[in-house]
């Protein structure tokens, strides 16, 4: 079992590794670099369900930090596969009650679940765009309560994190 976990752990970071080597072309001018990125997206949600039909989520406890990390990356990810996305919010949202990960990552995952659905989002963590040189994000439910939102959960106001955006 142990053998079997960390092999776990390294698939989870090195799928991780190929989505963040492959993210730019997530949004690149030529289809054929569009559809690589779908493909790997969708490559990795697949295995993801895997995943998590024999552990569940993989939590920090179970494949460590950066494997977690990655797996929460993974499900972000899964765009277009909004059933694996719902599983890994329902997994992690039982992981963040037993303090098994991370309540942030979990703010992340639950705003774009509900972004893809086609509903506002709570953290303001998804951004739909840019106006004026400034990032706007998706309609939120309560607008008023973001940053106090975003504060509960470990995520800066929305401010400072657009700022990391902004065209410099």
């Amino acid at each position: 079992m142990a053998h079997a976990v960390a092999a776990l752990a390294v698939e989870l970071t090195d799928m991780a590794a190929a989505d963040h080597q492959s993210a730019v072309r997530a949004n690149s001018d030529d289809p054929a670099e569009q559809l690589a990125w779908r493909r790997l997206t969708a490559q990795h949600g697949d295995r993801l369900s895997e995943i998590m039909d024999e552990y569940g989520w993989p939590t920090k406890e179970l494949v460590g930090e950066e494997a977690a990390r990655a797996a929460w990356l993974i499900a972000q990810h899964a765009d277009r596969q909004l059933e694996i996305q719902r599983r890994a919010l329902k997994l992690m949202q039982q992981a963040v009650s037993a303090g098994s990960a991370s309540p942030r990552e979990l703010a992340f995952l639950h705003d774009r679940t509900l972004v893809n659905e086609g509903r506002k989002q709570i953290y303001g963590t998804q951004i739909a765009g840019v106006k004026d040189g400034a990032p706007v994000p998706w309609p939120c439910e309560e607008p008023e309560r973001m940053d106090e939102l975003r504060a509960e959960v470990g995520i800066e106001p929305f401010d400072e994190y657009v700022a990391k955006f902004a065209m410099a």
